[in-house]
């Protein structure tokens, strides 16, 4: 195998995990979503920002490695 093949078969399995933990983080997020919301109305959003804001990271990333 060479040089090149060992990188792209790393580069897929890289992908894969990260797609993996992207739809794990949707899972949880999913849960989280189902269970009460408790505390303070302002803590709400900031995790709903803090999501957003992890969704637009992980879809850039995912744009840079589609092929």
């Amino acid at each position: 195998m060479g040089m090149k093949d060992k990188f792209q078969d790393q580069s897929q399995q890289w992908q894969e995990q990260a797609k993996q933990k992207a739809q794990q983080g949707r899972e949880q997020g999913q849960q989280r979503g189902q269970q009460p919301q408790r505390g303070k109305p302002g803590e709400r959003m900031r995790d709903e920002e803090t999501e957003r804001l992890q969704r637009e990271e992980q879809d850039r990333f995912d744009q840079d490695y589609d092929v």
